[in-house]
């Protein structure tokens, strides 16, 4: 199985032979920086790259990384995520992208996608308090307010009304981290900047399920800019927004809950400055190396009959929708089952 290889440190990456070499830097932006000992990847081995340092590359690189099928993903200093390089798209489809800009500009169509969605994250939300309502946190008052709501989802008769459903549903969703939680507190969600512990690692994970998802789309025939639930716009890929919304409770919520209550992750792993908390590079190591674990993690799926990573299950997600486009097969959102 080909690796993702997070990239913390600054420094340079070229190519050599058919291996790539990553020189790290300990300080970019000193006089003579001090180079690192070089590590040597082998192509085939290396699915993506999260770059979260500075990168130096050159487009010789970028065309061996097209060839290769690696995605390159950059975040900024503060985690926010700045872009993607994708390989070419070899799975380009005319057929496809007409079925897919029929159903968005067809407002039943695409209000029951857009329903379908929300549908499976909510799906999944209650998975999660379900999980820990059995283990002792008494989730019945939060589940029941859930469950209301969610009867509004069919109801709605547009995705301005189903985002406030959701907008609604996921806010009671937040209210349980806090009874999930040992020793920190969610309070309100806080996203640019994240306010405190908790709101710093749902950031960061969702901008890791996003691309994630993204990755899955660009292996797909789908176009990641024409999506259902969340409005088209410049400079993003919302179908990927969309296709997210049904994985980050089931592999970035639970990652947060495991890595906070067994104390992996702890204050002094958090950067506070300015108003802001963010993951510090110790803290990013920690979080991504148990997000990598859940997404190696598998289960029974149904009807494949066969063991399937948290990983596949997004590309799978992309290939029912692409069915679901072309008239072969509903589209069933993925409903977490344990």
């Amino acid at each position: 199985m080909k690796k993702t290889y997070y990239l913390f440190n600054p420094g340079s990456l070229e190519r050599r032979d058919n291996t790539l070499k990553f020189t790290p830097i300990s300080d970019s932006e000193a006089e003579h920086p001090v180079q690192g000992s070089p590590r040597y990847l082998p192509v085939e081995d290396i699915n993506e790259f999260y770059v979260f340092g500075s990168l130096t590359a050159n487009s010789a690189l970028f065309n061996f990384l097209g060839q290769k099928d690696i995605a390159v993903h950059f975040f900024d200093y503060y985690e926010n995520y700045t872009g993607s390089f994708m390989p070419r798209d070899g799975l380009l489809s005319g057929r496809m992208l007409l079925a897919q800009t029929a159903a968005y500009q067809d407002k039943k169509k695409r209000i029951i996608i857009a329903q379908k969605f929300i549908e499976g994250a909510v799906f999944n939300m209650l998975k999660n308090l379900q999980y820990y309502n059995r283990r002792g946190k008494d989730m019945e008052d939060i589940m029941e307010i859930m469950k209301l709501l969610a009867l509004k989802i069919p109801e709605s008769k547009t995705v301005e009304e189903l985002m406030g459903v959701e907008g609604m549903i996921r806010q009671t969703y937040y209210d349980a981290f806090n009874l999930i939680l040992n020793d920190f507190e969610m309070g309100n969600r806080s996203k640019q900047p994240p306010r405190n512990e908790v709101n710093a690692l749902i950031s960061f994970g969702n901008m890791i399920c996003y691309t994630l998802c993204l990755r899955a789309i660009n292996q797909t025939q789908l176009n990641p800019t024409i999506s259902f639930l969340h409005t088209p716009g410049e400079r993003r890929y919302s179908l990927a927004l969309d296709v997210a919304e049904i994985f980050k409770p089931i592999i970035v919520d639970r990652v947060i809950f495991k890595v906070l209550n067994k104390k992996e992750i702890q204050e002094k792993h958090f950067d506070k400055k300015m108003n802001k908390c963010l993951l510090n590079s110790e803290g990013k190591k920690i979080f991504v190396k148990a997000l990598e674990d859940r997404l190696q993690e598998t289960i029974q799926h149904r009807s494949l009959k066969r063991n399937v990573s948290y990983r596949h299950l997004i590309k799978l997600e992309c290939y029912k929708l692409t069915k679901h486009l072309l008239k072969i097969e509903e589209y069933k959102p993925f409903k977490m089952y344990w």
